[in-house]
């Protein structure tokens, strides 16, 4: 099904404040809260539902500090419920909470679902209608925008599809400048979202949304089904976040939106910095960024095996279905035992070699990189060793500015008291450089800490740009583990000077001795490298 004509704008409306809170592992303080809606303002979000000013003080505080700010792009959104059964709206207390969060828009979820009419609020279906009707109809008379959150749209419809309509109606007839359908279990199929909205389109006049969660994985295909089937407002949240696993993720929304669909979402301005909003809200939740997320991921756009590389090499779009740096991405050649001379060539020239796929080298640093491979070296992510493995093929790696003649590291526990086990590790390390001996110790919370810390102290005075490079991240694998403690180990590691970063790799059957040869490629790469 093609996408409605009748409307090029779809409305995104972003939940990552209230919806996406209430995912597992997820705890915005108010700092954070505030944060993200000013950079989901700056990057065009037509809406920020910013909480139920009824559930928590922190939410109350948040419409408090919100009123203070001037927000250029988009509306900020309360939430809440319908009026309570029996209760006239205007003495409900929980929609007066929505009226003094003091938002230009309110957004009130009501049951369509018979099953929760009967079951969980435990009235008549006129009262239910009623509560619709009245709480939205009190909210407009107070120059509220309101937009109506049908819950268990689909699930509702399926069962009692007259009574479904009746709801949608009852909002409608009340006033509601949109009626969002909502697939509350995230159980239905792209084929029941796009025949029932299309349904509700073809009955209703009001401008439909669609909120999706994603418990079977359609939460993305579902949302998108409905905007092909006539919705033109979105509902969702920043990666996916969200109760149970999740909900329609506008990180892919948003560019499916402006690039797949054609239709206008975001200022297109905005597109190019997808990746970093991801990035950005991933950090303030403490999340590791999901490295395979679509679109802004660092694998989205990354190429390992030989033929793909060469494709891509002569006509990008043969094997990208777009341009990396239209959501703030780039494309990476990956190198591995799987590479072809093309894949090195490409790789080499990012690292900044210019090679050629007659030269004798090229079959050379092709040959070396899979014998390593095959010893255990990894290298997608050591592009730091990879450097100076080529640079050595080339006959241009220089004898190494230091040699590291001795090392010992030890480690001390002491057991006792109510904390169990303390430990406390200590490296001792002997580097010459020319005729000058360095000797050094450090304290670390490991032994690699440990060594790093020596490693740079005997290092730094001879070399000051390696006193701002720091370890950042480590990793290890155990490659043969029917070796026992006999197995080969490999370490990566991730090293920065505050301004980049780079990966380097070692490989042995003592973990000490990876360790050290990464950090050793670490240290080099960013002496050749300057």
């Amino acid at each position: 099904m093609k996408a409605q004509k009748q409307s090029s704008q779809v409305e995104i409306y972003d939940t990552t404040l209230r919806d996406g809170s209430q995912g597992e592992g997820i705890n915005f303080s108010l700092a954070d809260k505030l944060r993200i809606a000013e950079r989901l303002d700056e990057f065009g979000v037509h809406y920020i539902e910013g909480g139920w000013p009824g559930s928590n003080p922190k939410d109350l505080e948040f419409f408090a500090q919100a009123r203070k700010r001037k927000w250029r792009h988009a509306r900020l959104s309360a939430f809440g419920f319908t009026r309570r059964k029996g209760v006239p709206v205007e003495q409900d207390e929980q929609v007066r909470m929505l009226l003094d969060a003091g938002t230009p828009v309110i957004t009130i979820v009501g049951k369509t679902w018979l099953l929760h009419v009967h079951e969980v609020l435990r009235v008549k279906p006129e009262e239910n209608l009623a509560m619709i009707g009245d709480t939205i109809r009190f909210l407009k008379d107070h120059g509220k925008t309101v937009v109506y959150d049908a819950e268990h749209s689909f699930d509702g419809f399926v069962d009692e599809p007259d009574y479904a309509l009746a709801t949608w109606q009852a909002a409608e007839k009340a006033g509601a400048d949109v009626i969002c359908l909502c697939d509350t279990n995230g159980g239905r199929l792209p084929s029941e979202i796009s025949r029932i909205t299309a349904h509700a389109k073809g009955r209703l006049n009001t401008r439909l949304g669609i909120h999706t969660h994603n418990d079977a994985g359609f939460g993305l295909a579902n949302g998108i089904a409905a905007l092909e089937a006539g919705a033109t407002h979105i509902q969702g949240t920043i990666n996916g976040y969200g109760e149970r696993t999740g909900n329609c993720d506008l990180i892919s929304v948003i560019p499916t939106v402006a690039l797949k669909m054609g239709l206008r979402g975001v200022p297109a301005k905005s597109l190019p910095k997808l990746k970093d909003l991801s990035e950005y809200v991933d950090e303030i939740a403490n999340i590791r960024h999901d490295v395979r997320r679509p679109w802004v991921g660092q694998t989205a756009f990354a190429h390992k095996g030989g033929i793909h590389v060469h494709a891509i090499e002569r006509v990008a779009r043969s094997y990208e279905h777009i341009d990396p740096a239209a959501v703030g991405n780039h494309r990476r050649v990956l190198v591995s035992d799987m590479s072809g001379r093309t894949n090195i060539l490409v790789k080499a020239k990012q690292l900044g070699f210019d090679l050629n796929a007659e030269q004798p080298e090229t079959r050379a640093i092709t040959a070396r990189i899979k014998d390593r491979e095959g010893a255990g070296y990894e290298f997608e992510a050591a592009e730091a060793s990879l450097s100076l493995l080529i640079r050595g093929e080339l006959g241009q790696r220089r004898k190494l500015p230091f040699v590291l003649e001795e090392y010992h590291v030890s480690v001390r526990g002491v057991s006792g008291g109510t904390t169990g086990t303390v430990s406390s590790c200590e490296a001792t390390v002997k580097v010459r450089v020319g005729d000058t001996v360095h000797h050094t110790v450090a304290d670390g919370d490991g032994p690699v800490g440990a060594l790093d810390g020596a490693l740079r102290a005997a290092l730094g005075k001879p070399f000051p740009q390696l006193r701002k490079v720091q370890l950042t991240d480590y990793k290890v694998r155990i490659l043969d583990g029917v070796a026992g403690t006999g197995a080969r180990t490999r370490v990566l590691i991730t090293s920065t000077d505050g301004r980049r970063e780079w990966g380097t790799v070692g490989v042995s059957e003592n973990i000490i001795a990876a360790s050290l040869e990464a950090l050793v490629d670490s240290m080099e790469y960013v002496l050749v490298r300057n």
